[in-house]
């Protein structure tokens, strides 16, 4: 509707004739009749004055629709919660699921890797030089040779450098090459699997 209605249809509403509304305004009654004509418009102060009047809002007295702007914000608000709200719970679902994710995986190549190296074996290995006697164990994969446990005398493991090995086979055959070349001899036990469940 346009404006000078609008200001027509509450003048008349409210039961005011030209000549009233003008006096309570501040104004002159020809002002009034411009302003329904649509030929001018009241000042901000005037249209302040037009709203309490008339017992009405700004927005409302000039066709303002302020409620689509309003429904429209609140929408977008909704909706960038509603965005906030499922990044944060898938968030929250990675923090929890990665590691189980990742100690899952772990066992299975872990377990893979075990079966691609074939069965754990045990060996234990005496050696007598300088008439002292020093024992050292592996247990180790048969395949590979990789040592998944090693331990016994740290003098012999000293003497030799068999820390730096990770391969059982090459790790006895240097104790047995060091021993004999000083004079010693090694004697290996039987290798016997070893019962890991």
């Amino acid at each position: 509707m346009e404006f000078g209605k609008k200001i027509m249809n509450l003048r008349k509403k409210s039961g005011l004739s030209q000549e009233e509304l003008a006096e309570k305004v501040g104004v002159a009654r020809q002002t009034i009749s411009k302003w329904e004509l649509g030929e001018t418009s009241p000042d901000l102060k005037e249209a302040k004055e037009l709203s309490k009047i008339f017992n009405v809002s700004l927005d409302e007295l000039t066709d303002n629709d302020i409620k689509n702007v309003l429904v429209e914000k609140t929408s977008n608000t909704e909706k960038l919660a509603g965005l906030i709200l499922k990044i944060m719970k898938f968030v929250a679902i990675f923090i929890v699921v990665l590691p189980i994710l990742l100690i899952t995986l772990r066992l299975i190549f872990k377990n893979i890797h075990e079966k691609n190296s074939g069965r754990l074996l045990n060996v234990n290995i005496k050696c007598t030089l300088h008439e002292q006697t020093y024992g050292y164990e592996f247990n180790y994969y048969e395949t590979t040779g990789e040592i998944k446990e090693a331990g016994g005398d740290g003098y012999l493991a000293n003497i030799t450098g068999i820390g730096k090995y990770s391969d059982a086979y090459e790790a006895l055959d240097v104790i047995d090459a060091y021993v004999k070349n000083n004079g010693g001899t090694c004697t290996r036990s039987e290798v016997t699997p070893v019962n890991n469940n």
